[in-house]
């Protein structure tokens, strides 16, 4: 786990102890409404100073073959997580795809950089340690923001320790330089497939209310594996799909297609990076 992780987290549980003293329920399931919102506003204020001008650029200069190249490579890296969480929730034929798919990516696919495992089929799963914990039985706790890393839960913030132990940006023995230039491309990466969620998010009533619904919604979707009921869907399609098509290059439309000799590892998946 990387020390931005584990300051964060230590951070948001220290301030939300003193929250909870503090601020009344206003909304059911976000007691800290007051807190959460606060980080909610730094959290924009970076991203509109750093982030999102850097992902723009990243994502207008640097071509669409390179950046699904390592786009691949960042999802194999962190893709023993899922494997791992597969064997925690005993879904086995889930655990052996996962592992059939990180083996043919890691052989044929140039440790990655190529995604032969969906042309043959392979569908990918996305589980992580959170997922776990609801599986067995673990509720969500109360929702808070965390700086820099955007919506969590009572049970999901201290599950990203868990998960740092499995992915493989933070635990190969990497130079200090190598592993700052994985985290970077990371966060930039990331950053760039959300891109097409601003407008959407600009034109809310409350940006901070749709954000939390839609993020609660989805995470609960995931981990109950779509067993959800009907009123209450996955929002995937509201943080998947660009707002406006027009707002993306064209060449980013077409990488969408499963011809493409780099399909993206995730094409198969509905999930985002919104983490």
């Amino acid at each position: 786990m990387t020390a931005l992780f584990r300051a964060c987290l230590g951070t948001v549980l220290l301030i939300s102890l003193g929250g909870c003293a503090t601020t009344g329920a206003r909304t059911p399931g976000d007691p800290l409404e007051r807190l959460n919102r606060g980080t909610y506003r730094f959290n924009d204020a970076v991203d509109r100073a750093v982030l999102k001008p850097v992902a723009k650029r990243y994502q207008l200069h640097v071509p669409q073959i390179i950046r699904t190249g390592i786009g691949n490579v960042l999802t194999h890296l962190a893709f023993p997580t899922t494997i791992v969480n597969d064997l925690l929730q005993l879904k086995l034929k889930d655990a052996a795809v996962d592992l059939g798919r990180f083996v043919l990516n890691s052989t044929l696919g140039l440790g990655g950089l190529l995604d032969p495992a969906s042309h043959v089929g392979l569908a990918r799963n996305d589980e992580d340690f959170g997922q776990t914990l609801g599986r067995w039985g673990v509720p969500p706790g109360p929702y808070f923001v965390l700086p820099l890393l955007g919506p969590s839960t009572l049970r999901d913030a201290p599950a990203l320790a868990v998960d740092g132990q499995t992915d493989l940006r933070a635990q190969l023995d990497l130079k200090t330089g190598e592993r700052v230039a994985i985290a970077v491309l990371s966060v930039v990466d990331g950053r760039a497939s959300l891109l097409s969620l601003d407008q959407s998010i600009q034109r809310a009533f409350d940006p901070y209310a749709l954000v939390r619904n839609a993020w609660l919604q989805r995470r609960e979707y995931k981990v109950k594996d779509g067993d959800v009921p009907d009123e209450e869907p996955p929002l995937d399609e509201e943080f998947d799909e660009p707002a406006d098509a027009g707002d993306q290059p064209a060449e980013a439309a077409a990488s969408r297609s499963s011809d493409t000799s780099l399909m993206p590892a995730s094409a198969e998946t509905p999930d985002g990076r919104l983490r």
